[in-house]
């Protein structure tokens, strides 16, 4: 039989991502009307191993649901990726009397996550990254408020576009993944969508299509450039000399990490945070909390990493349908 678990720590590691401080708070919540003490821990797994450790309590979390970004901080900690450093850190989380944890963050936060699960300290991992890149979840803390803080963005660069009859390219994050692209590419009715996934680098058909479309009097062409693929500066100078139509290029960045989390992200957080207080308490450890056809479930951890995703084709299919 597992031992009563009487305190658990919480951190968020890699990059930030809006909802996190939902999911912080809702850990600390339900452990705490559990019967369990909270330690958090600043700055991810860099602060582990410094010992940046701190008591927390429902006060801790109050009015933090809607802010942006995460209370503990993050970073990201070359020195846990050894075997030294995994080591330290579930010594520290020994000193600390923490019997496990519950790690906010993407795919890289969960490799760590494991590593301290086979060392003896219980984890859970809570999905935190606007990139939607993990496999075995439909959701991701943070997507949700990336998107619209990207749509609402792209909104206002059509307008000037369309002012000055340009071509602008709009680079949005999602690093390897092309969802933040997909999504804005539709939602923003743009006339390109390019995704690391599909692109297959023929830019003369892109600058083609331009063309076609100046001459039916389009007086914009709006291009989505997903940051897996970049170069979005080289491209609007490649394109401008081709067609001899003004184009610019905008790189969003970490904008669409920060702003205060939609209803979506705060209530999928909330209760993806819950569920990972509640399966620490029950003696569950090494598990991914995900959301999936509609239900919030989890995995095991090292069984979640090795799953994969794409682009589902449908999707990709009416996406191709709507542009242009």
């Amino acid at each position: 039989m597992a031992a009563k678990i009487k305190t658990i720590g919480v951190l968020t590691s890699g990059g930030d991502a809006p909802g996190m401080n939902a999911a912080i708070r809702s850990v600390v919540r339900t452990a705490i009307h559990s019967g369990v003490a909270v330690k958090g821990i600043m700055r991810g797994y860099a602060g582990l191993l410094e010992e940046e450790i701190v008591d927390m309590n429902t006060t801790s979390v109050s009015d933090t649901i809607s802010r942006g970004g995460t209370i503990l901080f993050t970073a990201r900690c070359r020195e846990f990726t050894t075997a030294e450093g995994q080591e330290k850190g579930a010594e520290i989380c020994r000193k600390h009397g923490i019997d496990g944890i519950v790690i906010i963050g993407g795919d890289g936060s969960f490799r760590g996550a494991g590593k301290l699960s086979a060392l003896g300290i219980n984890t859970i991992g809570v999905p935190g990254t606007i990139d939607l890149d993990i496999a075995c979840t439909d959701y991701t803390v943070g997507f949700d408020t990336a998107i619209n803080t990207a749509m609402q963005a792209i909104d206002k660069i059509r307008d000037t576009s369309t002012s000055h009859e340009r071509c602008s390219i709009i680079e949005v994050m999602g690093r390897r993944a092309g969802y933040i692209a997909l999504w804005c590419g539709v939602s923003n009715g743009a006339e390109e969508i390019l995704l690391p996934e599909k692109y297959d680098g023929d830019e003369q058909s892109i600058i083609n299509r331009i063309i076609e479309s100046r001459k039916r009097g389009k007086k914009h062409y709006i291009i989505i450039n997903a940051e897996g693929i970049g170069h979005s500066g080289s491209m609007a100078r490649r394109i401008e000399a081709a067609t001899g139509i003004e184009t610019r290029a905008t790189i969003l960045g970490h904008m669409q990490r920060g702003g205060s989390p939609t209803c979506k992200d705060r209530y999928y957080a909330s209760i993806m945070g819950a569920r990972a207080a509640e399966l620490l308490v029950e003696g569950k450890s090494n598990r991914l909390v995900a959301y999936k056809k509609g239900e919030f479930v989890d995995y095991d951890i090292q069984e979640a990493l090795r799953m994969t995703k794409n682009i589902p084709a449908e999707q990709y299919r009416v996406a191709k349908l709507l542009v242009r």
